[in-house]
């Protein structure tokens, strides 16, 4: 399975990196993944919302992912970088429509959610996005649900920022198994939250 993590500048910290060590975990305990850290366009750093600055492994077209994650960051404070500011240029929202039409599963953590509603993804389906942003989300096409997790099946959210690493250990626990998702909650020391509300309305 091949997961990409989209970057932006201004992305949350943990929204990306949270998820990326659940995976890579995963893999060192014999999930067959890998996951990479991709940018739009070509660049050398991504300057995160906390001033982290990453090296990103590829662009989103030299990669084939069966899942995008979407990270958060900078919508509630108006950030001129960040998932609001991303959303308003289009880019990223049109790449992930293009992905996911040609058949890649596509999740978000925290306000990353809101680029997946302005890519249309969200209409009519179930929903979670941080706290701050519901009223946004409400204002949307999506059907807001009360719960950490939402698992629509090729679409996935996840609430406000340690949430994502609570997405993870749930997308490793369905495509690779309870034993290898126990094996790295048991590395990380972490007890993935089982609020998840799935397709079938559980």
């Amino acid at each position: 399975m091949e997961i990409a993590i989209v970057l932006f500048e201004g992305f949350d910290e943990l929204d990306a990196i949270g998820p990326y060590e659940v995976f890579e975990n995963a893999g060192d305990a014999g999930a067959d993944l890998a996951v990479s850290l991709c940018t739009l366009a070509e660049t050398e750093r991504i300057t995160a919302s906390h001033g982290l600055r990453v090296e990103p492994d590829a662009t989103l077209d030299e990669r084939s992912p069966d899942l995008v994650v979407v990270p958060g960051g900078g919508w509630n404070d108006r950030s001129e970088a960040g998932a609001r500011a991303e959303a308003e240029r289009g880019d990223i929202p049109d790449a992930l429509a293009a992905l996911y039409d040609r058949g890649t599963t596509v999740a978000a953590v925290c306000t990353g959610g809101m680029l997946l509603s302005h890519a249309g993804l969200l209409d009519g389906r179930p929903a979670v996005t941080h706290a701050g942003a519901l009223p946004d989300l409400r204002d949307s096409a999506a059907r807001v649900v009360d719960a950490r997790v939402v698992d629509d099946g090729d679409i996935l959210t996840a609430g406000g920022v340690t949430s994502g690493i609570d997405l993870a250990f749930h997308v490793v626990e369905r495509e690779f198994g309870a034993e290898i998702a126990r094996t790295v909650a048991e590395e990380m020391e972490y007890d993935p939250s089982d609020d998840v509300y799935t397709d079938d309305g559980t």
